[in-house]
């Protein structure tokens, strides 16, 4: 694709900023490091253009303190301050999603999975959002805690222009289909495997 030209244009009718303009749904899977973090840097990017950001984050603990939190709570405290970028939402299944009052508990991951695909969706059908990034949502969808067909079929059919990354090891190859983007990190090396532990402002 040399200097961002597609190799085929496709025969649907579309002018090429329909087709520009589309929204885009990415999938970042793969065993290496880095698709959550690709996903936060697009995060990035469309909060610079003012979009609406939800984060969230499926499995992760709330104890495990991820260092992109905090940046983007910031950038939506500077949007609601000064009117910079776009608002930000960020919500971790682990400690309890943020519009439920229940805490986060290790007894039933699943249930809270649904919880947070159902919330989602509804989202989804309002067009609350500009930008979705469902950290980790492969888990459930290879667990079996949230449908894949389901999610699929959701995401295909999601109105308006409302872009979705979806993060995680495994991604179902039914979501791979239906995926606009598709990346997957491969692991060459890594620190790990050497015995060396994670770092701070490497991995948190």
């Amino acid at each position: 694709m040399p200097q961002g030209q597609p190799v085929a244009v496709p025969d649907d009718g579309l002018t090429t900023r329909a087709r520009r303009n589309a929204p885009l749904l990415a999938v970042h899977t793969g065993p290496g490091k880095g698709k959550s973090t690709a996903a936060f840097g697009m995060a990035l990017r469309a909060w610079n253009q003012g979009f609406s950001i939800a984060v969230f984050q499926f499995v992760k603990s709330a104890k495990w303190k991820v260092g992109e939190e905090a940046v983007f709570r910031e950038l939506g405290r500077l949007h609601d301050e000064h009117g910079a970028g776009g608002p930000v939402e960020w919500h971790k299944m682990g400690s309890g999603w943020s519009w439920t009052r229940k805490h986060g508990s290790e007894d039933d991951h699943a249930a809270a999975a649904a919880d947070g695909w159902a919330e989602i969706r509804r989202r989804l059908a309002e067009e609350r959002h500009d930008f979705y990034v469902l950290d980790e949502f492969t888990y459930p969808l290879k667990w079996g805690w949230v449908d894949v067909d389901d999610a699929v079929a959701t995401l295909a059919d999601r109105p308006g222009r409302q872009h979705v990354v979806i993060t995680g090891r495994d991604a179902p190859q039914a979501l791979v289909d239906a995926a606009d983007l598709v990346t997957e990190m491969t692991k060459i090396k890594h620190p790990m495997d050497v015995g060396r532990k994670g770092q701070k402002g490497i991995e948190w």
